[in-house]
């Protein structure tokens, strides 16, 4: 095994954060991602300290790296523009999701970079600043926020490093922020193209943007570059292929961060065979 790849995938927290470590680990995971309350919803959830202190010991024991997802209805790029009250709650969730991350052991949380239609291009970035910012004041944890680049759809924000590394530069606390690249995304997108990775790696690294980088999501594509549809499929059955993901995974910029597979689980309901099948292609 490649030990400074660390892959693995994400994983239900039925019976408990530490239930879900263990379950990454017996997988043949090195590393995990979880959702560290109901995925779609904004409503707290009290922490399980019991639950996380297991997780974060068994982590930690295994010297396994995990990130946590936010919950798909947060939308940092809306800003006020569907109501204070959402604005809040939104807020509050990702405070809720940092405290859970925290006592977990975790990375991060993973924040979708958002969107909105607007005639001003400018706001949603805005809004996204200001969330960040109210967000973090006042967090003295270790774990991040973890912004992730989008595919394109439905709209057109959080393509480019250059948006994830200005946005962060220009945040109150960008020591709390950092990057989780995710490979469909990216190619979706049309921002990495397999044969020309080298230029692109080099421009992340003008740019700054592998210094941040601390998770990264492990798919392939259903849809070609340039598609800007966000379709995961399983590493090797989509339109990157096997090829060009180990070749970008194999650069220095990706030793010891979790690399998350977010695709369907194969027929034994797991992705044990998909993870041992990447550490294979890396040998």
């Amino acid at each position: 095994m490649n030990s400074n790849r660390l892959i693995g995938c994400h994983v239900s927290t039925r019976g408990g954060f530490g239930r879900a470590a263990r379950r990454a680990w017996d997988m043949g995971a090195r590393a995990f991602q979880y959702f560290p309350k109901n995925p779609r919803s904004l409503a707290w959830k009290d922490l399980d300290a019991s639950a996380a202190a297991d997780c974060f010991r068994f982590c930690r024991e295994k010297g396994m790296p995990s990130i946590a997802h936010t919950p798909y209805p947060v939308n940092i790029a809306a800003g006020g523009t569907k109501g204070n009250e959402l604005y809040q709650a939104t807020v509050a969730s990702l405070k809720n999701d940092l405290i859970i991350a925290e006592a977990c052991g975790s990375v991060g949380i993973v924040v979708h970079f958002g969107h909105l239609k607007s005639s001003d291009p400018l706001q949603g970035y805005k809004n996204i600043i200001q969330c960040l910012n109210e967000t973090l004041a006042g967090w003295q944890g270790s774990a991040k926020i973890l912004l992730e680049n989008q595919a394109g759809q439905p709209g057109s924000m959080g393509i480019t490093l250059e948006e994830l590394v200005n946005v962060r530069n220009l945040s109150d606390e960008p020591h709390k922020i950092a990057f989780c690249l995710d490979t469909c995304h990216a190619y979706a997108s049309g921002t990495w193209i397999p044969g020309k990775t080298d230029q692109w790696i080099e421009r992340g690294r003008d740019l700054g943007y592998w210094n941040d980088l601390a998770a990264v999501h492990l798919n392939d594509s259903k849809y070609p570059s340039g598609s800007g549809k966000d379709r995961h499929a399983r590493i090797g059955e989509g339109c990157i292929g096997t090829e060009a993901i180990v070749d970008l995974i194999s650069y220095p910029e990706f030793a010891h961060k979790p690399l998350v597979l977010e695709t369907e689980p194969g027929h034994d309901g797991t992705h044990q065979e998909e993870i041992e099948y990447l550490y294979q292609s890396l040998t």
